[in-house]
């Protein structure tokens, strides 16, 4: 792991020191330099679940990834820089209905190994995703059962039989589920079915269409399809790209990538 070029593509100068501090700002600085996206399933480039391949896309040729390819490598560096990261898997909620985060008995999620998030031990356990789209900023603590506020959203972890579901709610509206996890580690061979079932499969949202998506220091911007959405507090603005040319043209000038 060349640890010098990973923190040059996320703009990361800060400190190195294993600390909950710091794994706040290599979260955040990790969100707003390596989009999430699905590019490569709609190129025909094959995705390979290991650290080399992984350095390659994401660091040298300045691309990004979804869950199991950003968490992935984000997990790597961690543990290059000292850290206890550890792989999780994780069922996406199926809807976003409003729940009762007292009673989730009537949600449904996906299966195990959908999604992959971290956990990072400190002197507390953190849960950390970097590959999850537009959701919480900011590592939030494991262990800790009521809200956790960022910004105007709050987020709360919620026991449920033998696992663990991450509730958000947005600008003081309902609670939704986001996924259901547990605490149980995990390699990147435990990832590999479902992760050609999202590159392969016409039941996953990542074969239905393109999208690339950034955080920004004060909303996000997506490429969806051939709409841009730019967000900024609770402000959208939303325009339809002509063609492929302006397409890669976006691509390249506000994601910073070139597809070959």
């Amino acid at each position: 792991m060349d640890v010098e070029a990973y923190l040059k593509r996320i703009n990361y100068f800060g400190s190195r020191e294993p600390s909950a501090e710091s794994l706040r700002h290599l979260q955040v600085a990790h969100l707003r330099t390596v989009p999430f996206e699905n590019l490569s399933i709609h190129a025909a480039e094959p995705i390979e679940l290991d650290d080399d391949a992984l350095f390659r896309k994401i660091v040298e040729n300045g691309r990004g990834g979804f869950c199991y390819e950003a968490n992935g490598l984000f997990a790597a560096l961690l543990r290059a820089l000292g850290f206890k990261a550890t792989m999780l898997a994780a069922g996406v909620a199926k809807r976003s209905d409003p729940v009762d985060p007292s009673d989730l008995s009537g949600v449904e999620f996906g299966p195990v190994f959908d999604h992959m998030c971290l956990m990072v031990e400190l002197e507390e356990r953190w849960l950390a995703d970097v590959g999850f789209g537009d959701s919480f900023g900011e590592p939030l603590l494991l262990d800790r059962r009521d809200d956790q506020v960022q910004g105007d959203e709050r987020y709360r972890i919620v026991p449920v039989d033998e696992n663990l579901v991450l509730l958000r709610r947005r600008n003081g509206e309902e609670w939704n589920a986001e996924y259901r996890f547990d605490l149980q580690p995990h390699v990147y061979a435990d990832y590999e079915e479902m992760c050609r079932f999202h590159q392969t499969s016409p039941e996953s949202h990542f074969t239905r269409g393109r999208v690339c998506s950034l955080a920004t220091e004060d909303g996000r911007v997506t490429l969806s399809g051939m709409r841009f959405i730019t967000t900024r507090g609770n402000q959208r603005d939303e325009r339809l790209i002509a063609n492929e040319d302006e397409y890669n043209r976006t691509l390249h000038d506000t994601f910073g990538i070139v597809m070959k």
